[in-house]
């Protein structure tokens, strides 16, 4: 059974389960500039600890350009950390986002329904 572990503010709710070797990070509501200082702190704190990290964008209603930097930017710590960071469940907008500023290919999808979480 994974551990889970919830925060919400008005516009985001971010709810975090560990599992053996990641850690799955589902996201509701918005990752707009109001919101992705605490996307951007609850995500990084995991790198030193857990291999993998899967943001879950299931219900991620809305994302702006500081969405973008900021998914961008935990995928580079993510990185320097011997961390994967992969996006799953992408929204047509997230998606059409990701594509349009060639970025989606950073990102391996792992599939509609979880298939590859832990």
């Amino acid at each position: 059974m994974p551990n889970t572990v919830g925060s919400s503010i008005p516009g985001l709710t971010l709810e975090t389960s560990s599992y053996n070797d990641g850690t799955v990070v589902h996201c509701a509501g918005r990752l707009t500039a109001a919101f992705t200082s605490i996307l951007h702190e609850r995500v990084k704190g995991l790198f030193p600890t857990a291999r993998r990290v899967v943001l879950d964008l299931t219900d991620v209603a809305q994302m702006d350009s500081m969405g973008l930097g900021t998914i961008v930017g935990l995928y580079v710590s993510a990185k320097a950390s011997g961390c994967e960071l992969e996006l799953i469940n992408l929204s047509k907008q997230v998606r059409r986002l990701l594509s349009l500023t060639n970025l989606l290919a950073l990102f391996e999808p792992c599939g509609q329904h979880m298939t590859r979480i832990p």
